[in-house]
């Protein structure tokens, strides 16, 4: 096999691959929006329903660290294939057994205790595929283009989420009753059929150059988690904040937005789930453009502010435009407040793994994202609903959503002026090169 064969069957497998986990992932997170409180929670009224819903949404992050460690430790020394056909399954198997879950009127409190075990498992499988997928596609990708690689696994999560809210929009056109009863199980179901494309290409994909060149060397590490926390703990924290806005934008608007949208709000769920999807759509034609400017533009500081300054206006714009509960305006608001994190979401894959070195990469990239996932992303439904909930007022939402922006901008700087592995990388190649 060539190498140009390799390196796009590595992105597309990437792309299939991820698109599938996020899919599986999504739909959790439309569901405890819109009916998990009624089919699990029944006892808890109004606002405390959904809050608890989004509990249990949030447990899927909870986990993911632990998938993130798990299988970074295995990815870093057994290889990034290997993993990745795993984490699949994890994730296919569990979202197919939350649709056919009883429901609380069924079994009782067994039910919403099963639904958190299975989040669980959900969280893992995927805290342990997206650095997989990520390195699976940039490790594979000719000089200078890791960054444009690494956005085909990036690519995966608006596509999961259009997937998601396609799926809900059209189920969602059937009556109260039978949505609440089995309608929203059909997309959960549906997953195991797209697990079994995806092991399809993920089988076919090869190990990644810088993976088999280590195994090879015999230079994995011994404990790649304790070697990345005591040799790069800034790196870690630093990319953590690095990851921030690129995760919880897209909680804000599929997630509490549709809460309080059809909630404290007059839209209805088809109307709010068709801004949802028009602004995925933006995304997803948006998003690669982003791992353009980025590999063009010579500054990638450059480039970072270029994408990330616009959203500091545009993301409060969004909340505004929605209260107006105007569906025209909801729109606007919504879809141009995704064209910024989702440029730099597209570039933030391949400039998070330029700095961690090979041996450790999988771990150190895969705890920055689960991580921050965990303390920041999973938690913005959570935290925006009980903001909403003690001010009674949107400003507070906004508030933070804009401190996420800047937390994101200062901390992607910082990490943007350590060291760059995969140049140290090219360079030392270049120098056996000459020599030999």
């Amino acid at each position: 096999m060539s190498t140009a064969t390799a390196a796009r069957r590595a992105g597309i497998g990437s792309f299939i691959g991820s698109t599938i986990e996020w899919f599986d992932f999504y739909i959790y997170g439309t569901a405890s929006a819109l009916v998990f409180d009624k089919v699990f929670f029944p006892e808890l009224d109004g606002a405390l329903g959904t809050l608890v819903a989004f509990a249990t949404f949030w447990v899927g992050f909870l986990a993911r660290p632990l998938g993130g460690i798990i299988f970074g430790h295995y990815g870093d020394r057994l290889g990034r294939k290997k993993t990745l056909v795993i984490t699949l399954l994890m994730m296919g198997i569990s979202t197919t057994l939350i649709g056919v879950l009883p429901s609380y009127a069924q079994i009782g409190v067994a039910a919403p205790i099963l639904l958190i075990v299975i989040r669980m498992v959900q969280g893992i499988g995927l805290g342990g595929e997206w650095g997989g997928s990520v390195l699976i596609a940039s490790e594979h990708a000719p000089k200078g283009k890791s960054i444009l690689y690494g956005a085909f696994a990036q690519q995966g999560s608006p596509v999961g989420n259009t997937l998601s809210t396609v799926s809900f929009l059209a189920i969602s056109q059937l009556p109260d009753d039978a949505f609440t009863s089995w309608g929203w199980r059909v997309p959960f179901l549906f997953s195991a059929l797209l697990v079994i494309v995806g092991l399809f290409i993920r089988l076919r994909v090869a190990e990644s150059p810088a993976m088999a060149n280590l195994i090879e060397k015999k230079a994995v590490a011994k404990l790649p988690f304790t070697e990345v926390l005591r040799t790069q703990p800034l790196l870690i924290v630093l990319g953590i904040g690095a990851c921030t806005i690129g995760l919880s934008a897209t909680y804000f608007k599929s997630t509490f937005a549709l809460s309080w949208a059809t909630s404290d709000l007059s839209f209805d769920k088809s109307s709010f789930l068709t801004i949802i999807l028009v602004a995925n759509i933006t995304q997803i034609l948006v998003q690669p453009w982003g791992a353009l400017i980025a590999t063009k533009m010579r500054s990638w500081s450059r480039a970072v502010i270029v994408m990330l300054v616009p959203e500091i206006l545009l993301m409060p714009l969004m909340f505004l435009f929605i209260s107006t509960e105007n569906y025209a305006l909801a729109m606007v608001g919504t879809v141009i407040a995704t064209v910024p994190h989702c440029l730099y979401y597209a570039a933030l894959a391949g400039m998070l793994a330029s700095r961690f070195p090979a041996n450790v990469r999988y771990t150190g990239i895969s705890l920055c994202y689960q991580l921050c996932g965990t303390l920041l992303g999973g938690t913005t439904p959570i935290v925006g609903q009980f903001l909403l909930s003690q001010t009674g007022s949107i400003v507070a939402v906004i508030v933070y959503a804009v401190f996420q922006v800047l937390l994101t901008l200062g901390c992607m700087l910082a990490l943007l002026r350590k060291p760059n592995y995969d140049e140290r990388a090219g360079e030392a190649s270049g120098a056996q090169a000459v020599a030999a």
